[in-house]
């Protein structure tokens, strides 16, 4: 269950360094404009409020991955400690995008299921082990 937690981690950190790249680079690109759903117009007013908002997701990536090696690495309690910080951030933003905006339900299920069964493998794994 540990290893299951990880990769499930492992891939909510790639998703959301994916969604880093949108926001933050991309953000006026056909493709972030239509996962968006955006006008080129809006998009440019709410620019670098996307730019910092991609930012956010890249340091839960970042935190998460660094977690992973750790926890691979031998240094298990630190590193699961920043899996749960950076993965159980991730679900605790896409509670609140559900919660805020419930048009953007599937959004906010792409974003949060995988890390919210990342965090679930890990602690089950921790537990009986």
């Amino acid at each position: 269950m540990v290893i299951a937690g990880l990769a499930l981690a492992g891939i909510a950190a790639l998703v959301h360094v994916f969604i880093f790249y949108l926001e933050s680079i991309a953000w006026t690109s056909p493709r972030a404009l239509a996962t968006f759903g955006q006008t080129r117009e809006a998009a440019e007013g709410q620019k670098e409020l996307a730019f910092n908002q991609g930012f956010y997701n890249l340091f839960l990536a970042i935190a998460t991955a660094l977690g992973i090696v750790l926890f691979v690495a031998g240094a298990t309690t630190v590193g699961a400690t920043l899996v749960f910080t950076g993965a159980g951030s991730m679900v605790a933003a896409s509670l609140v995008l559900l919660l805020s905006s419930p048009d953007k339900a599937g959004a906010a299920l792409k974003q949060g299921v995988v890390p919210a069964l990342g965090v679930a493998a890990l602690a089950i794994g921790l537990a009986v082990s």
